[in-house]
């Protein structure tokens, strides 16, 4: 098993495993990201993620983990993991741990000071897998988030939007 920072022409079969994501997290119909907008936001002139993936000579990539920089108010720079995918044939096999490991190794080498991520509360084995590995489940936060419906439909405060807008 090689681990390896992801490139371009791994975009493929990069999407095909957050779609396969998707369909494990019951949420199919939410991936719009399109193989165009990765290329624009991992691979244009300003990335705004990265990703390692995990790849068997004779199998081809098995797993990925997309992760991106991160800015905490309390504590600076951070790496947020936004997803870490294994196919499911390959679960169960430690190529999940590798991956995790090359996004600790990847927050160590940038100077991070932390790493978040998210685990859908359901999901027992990814549950299992942070509680073996020591880390930190808090269950004190919520999480927020809005689809872009929402976003366009939110009324901001017309100044600040025009000041925004430039």
């Amino acid at each position: 098993m090689i681990i390896r920072r992801g490139t371009e022409a791994d975009l493929p079969r990069v999407h095909e495993l957050i779609v396969e994501l998707a369909v494990f997290e019951r949420a199919p119909q939410e991936v719009t990201n399109t193989l165009e907008d990765m290329r624009r936001d991992g691979f244009g002139p300003e990335p705004i993620f990265s990703f390692f993936v995990a790849e068997a000579p004779e199998q081809g990539i098995l797993g990925i983990a997309l992760y991106y920089t991160a800015y905490s108010t309390w504590k600076g720079r951070m790496l947020y993991l936004e997803d870490l995918v294994v196919t499911e044939a390959a679960r169960g096999t430690g190529i999940g741990k590798l991956l995790f490991d090359a996004v600790v190794a990847e927050a160590r080498r940038s100077g991070a000071h932390r790493l978040k991520w998210q685990v859908l509360e359901w999901n027992e084995p990814a549950i299992g897998f942070y509680k073996k590995i020591g880390a930190n489940l808090d269950p004190e936060w919520h999480n927020g988030n809005m689809t872009a419906e929402q976003l366009a439909a939110y009324t901001c405060h017309p100044e600040v939007e025009a000041a925004v807008q430039g």
